[in-house]
């Protein structure tokens, strides 16, 4: 038999059984949307978590004070990190250690806590980081969008985020207006490309403003190694150099040293189980349609038995009728996964504004998602195979059929 007329016969028992075939159909279509749905978030969350971390720059080491282990955790309080028994502290002491690390190549020092501020008669609360103004500019991955970043000779001014720019209160905060700090008056000379309500300023004049911070104490020193390529090397050498100016062994360690890089690594981590997660719920759509497309086939069997008979009788080889049902669940399993492509796409179009922010590891704006064309041809060859495998079993049945006992069934 031709295979155009394989491909006939196939066609035909897809068409004329539409009911059962399109309930069938329902289930793979379930499947592929489920699937290109899922894999469109994993898509967007990839390329949102490249855009955020790829600025985080591989070069960027922080060391705070207090180390977590096991049953005996430090705990921070407004930036300074405590033990039970005594305050564990980042001092000058610390900067000047590292200093003498030949692999650094900047050293910026910070403190943090929430502030309220004031502007045209509305207060709120946000987080404040005061910085080392000579070197933040150098080290920092935050890009400014209007104006300029701190200057060494700056005091009484300030960095804002966009949000606390554009929408926090009543009316924007330009460059130049005056915000209010903890009683005291500051100039923005910058506002920041991002979503955030915080505000940076010297180091020096955010010791006035938290009241519990004390001068020369640090919540977090930030450093820049000359290489990227140095990274591990410059961590070991930060960790040797501080724990022997603190005089603690690598157990009793009371100090924390992360990357950017190790940060990445580990985000990327987290995503993909999360991604695989939910790939395996999807899966389970797609078993449920296969399950579908094999009892259609085995009822398609049943009903065929007869029409199996005359085509032997006519000279229809066992070959013939393997491949025509094969090619009768195969054309099941690509009308569900086109179908399903394009749930899938709408679907995920319609996901950002379903779910919002919800979602870990979301851009700026939201969720983001991203239908590839690889998860395209993945889902479509899925959706294929998975309803020739299903049909395997029901077309070889319906090929050994012996063309007698087949035209003798009712």
């Amino acid at each position: 038999m031709k295979l155009s007329k394989c491909f006939k016969h196939a066609f035909n028992m897809v068409v004329h059984s539409k009911l059962r075939s399109w309930l069938t159909i329902l289930g793979i279509v379930i499947g592929v949307a489920a699937v290109i749905a899922i894999v469109s978030i994993g898509d967007g969350m990839q390329q949102t978590l490249n855009d955020s971390l790829g600025g985080l720059g591989g070069d960027i080491i922080s060391i705070s004070a207090g180390f977590s282990r096991g049953e005996h955790t430090f705990e921070m309080r407004g930036g300074a990190q405590q033990a039970t028994d005594k305050e564990i502290i980042l001092s000058r002491t610390d900067l000047q250690a590292l200093k003498g690390i030949s692999e650094i190549a900047l050293i910026d020092t910070n403190i943090g806590g929430s502030v309220k501020v004031t502007y045209l008669g509305k207060t709120g609360s946000v987080s404040l980081t005061g910085v080392d103004q000579k070197v933040w500019s150098q080290i920092t991955t935050v890009k400014i969008k209007e104006g300029r970043m701190l200057d060494s000779a700056d005091q009484n001014v300030v960095v804002i985020g966009g949000r606390l720019a554009n929408s926090y209160f009543s009316q924007p905060v330009g460059i130049n207006k005056m915000i209010t700090i903890g009683g005291n008056a500051f100039r923005v000379v910058g506002i920041l490309d991002d979503e955030s309500n915080k505000v940076y300023m010297p180091i020096q004049m955010a010791y006035q403003i938290i009241a519990d911070k004390k001068n020369d104490v640090y919540d977090t020193i930030v450093v820049k190694i000359k290489d990227e390529n140095q990274l591990d090397i410059a961590i070991a050498k930060i960790e040797n150099q501080l724990m022997i100016e603190r005089h603690v062994a690598s157990s009793k360690k009371d100090f924390s040293v992360t990357s950017s890089k190790q940060m990445q690594e580990t985000r990327a981590n987290m995503m993909s189980s999360v991604n695989a997660f939910l790939l395996a719920i999807a899966a389970v759509s797609l078993i449920v349609g296969a399950v579908g497309i094999a009892n259609t086939m085995f009822t398609s069997v049943l009903e065929k038995t007869k029409e199996i008979g005359i085509m032997k009788a006519i000279g229809a080889k066992n070959k013939d009728i393997l491949l025509i049902f094969l090619l009768n669940s195969a054309f099941i399993g690509l009308i569900g996964g086109i179908i399903g492509i394009m749930v899938g796409m709408v679907l995920s179009g319609l996901l950002p504004s379903l779910m919002g922010s919800t979602m870990p590891f979301t851009g700026r704006g939201g969720l983001i998602t991203f239908v590839s064309l690889n998860s395209i041809l993945m889902a479509l060859s899925v959706s294929v195979g998975v309803g020739i495998i299903a049909g395997i079993i029901p077309a070889y049945q319906a090929s050994k059929l012996k063309p007698v006992d087949a035209l003798r069934y009712e």
